[in-house]
């Protein structure tokens, strides 16, 4: 959801304007704007995926400060895990001043005083949600605050975020959105164990979040062939029986998800600008299907047309009227 475009704001109400926003996005806090009024600039969206929500944000630079006043107003409780996507970041919180760089992950406490700054243009997507949901204490997750890049879900989960916001506005409406952010939460729950350092959670929450980490990797793999069970049981240090037994609690049956999968990925990409002048066997191998007599039958199973068929009325549906 669009929160706000200041393209469609007069100079003179950009400035408010930014602050009605962001007061509906996020927690209480001071904002500064580093440059004069009439050259504020900022794009925000808000996509709500069950208790937690995406927050993105491309600005102008800015300056925002959380004092303890802040922090005793009444406002919900929640933590935020945000990805830079373009300039260079300042925050500070619990003492610790932190350079964030483009692709870097932050995480802000907002039960907490903070500070955040960035100059000149910059964009920022973070996911928020509720502490309590987390599950887990503020010393594990302010430790893990410290040691995010140490992870090895540090890109894993990056990535997954940058996808909710580039995907917000039908991720958040399709039906699996609830489903989608408490999976994102589990996601953000192992970063945090992991990067604390937590011998005595970590084993736990590796196990409840495994199906999560498992599905979120594959989804950004699809295009690679030789993804299946026991590339994906390899890479989480787990045996196929252990990968089939989380699948099965989590009612995915894996082998059919991933054809599943690859399909709608290729069904997007030959309906898309480019897809529609691609041909057919390349798109099917960027889907992951090697073989484009075997990709062809399975999408005509699943859609009940060919992909060409498919293909070409994508394009006929885009075409202008003739006369």
């Amino acid at each position: 959801m669009l929160l706000l475009d200041t393209a469609a704001v007069a100079p003179e109400h950009r400035v408010s304007a930014f602050r009605g926003a962001f007061d509906l996005a996020s927690v209480p806090c001071r904002i500064e704007h580093l440059g004069p009024d009439e050259r504020v600039h900022s794009r925000m969206h808000l996509w709500q995926f069950g208790r937690g929500n995406v927050f993105s944000t491309d600005a102008s630079g800015f300056r925002l400060v959380r004092t303890p006043r802040h922090v005793r107003m009444e406002s919900p409780q929640i933590v935020a895990l945000a990805v830079q996507t373009r300039t260079v970041a300042r925050f500070s919180q619990f003492g610790t001043d932190h350079v964030v760089r483009p692709g870097q992950l932050m995480l802000n406490d907002l039960t907490a005083p903070y500070g955040f700054s960035w100059s000149g243009t910059g964009g920022s997507r973070a996911f928020q949600a509720p502490v309590e949901q987390l599950g887990l204490p503020l010393p594990v997750v302010r430790a893990a605050a410290l040691r995010l890049a140490a992870s090895p879900l540090h890109d894993l989960v990056r990535d997954h975020l940058d996808r909710l916001a580039r995907e917000g506005d039908v991720l958040a409406a399709g039906p699996g959105a609830a489903a989608l952010g408490t999976a994102t939460v589990e996601l953000v729950r192992a970063l945090l164990v992991s990067a604390a350092g937590d011998t005595a959670l970590a084993p736990a929450v590796r196990a409840e979040t495994l199906l999560s980490r498992v599905l979120t990797y594959a989804g950004q793999h699809l295009g690679e062939p030789d993804l299946g069970p026991a590339r994906l049981a390899a890479v989480h240090n787990v045996s196929l029986r252990q990968l089939y037994s989380a699948c099965a609690a989590g009612g995915v049956r894996l082998e059919q998800w991933l054809i599943e999968q690859r399909l709608e990925a290729a069904r997007a990409e030959l309906a898309s600008p480019s897809g529609r002048r691609r041909p057919v066997a390349a798109v099917a191998r960027s889907a992951g299907f090697a073989d484009p007599s075997h990709f062809a039958r399975r999408f005509r199973g699943a859609f009940g047309v060919s992909p060409r068929e498919w293909q070409r009325a994508a394009a006929e549906r885009r075409s202008p009227p003739e006369g």
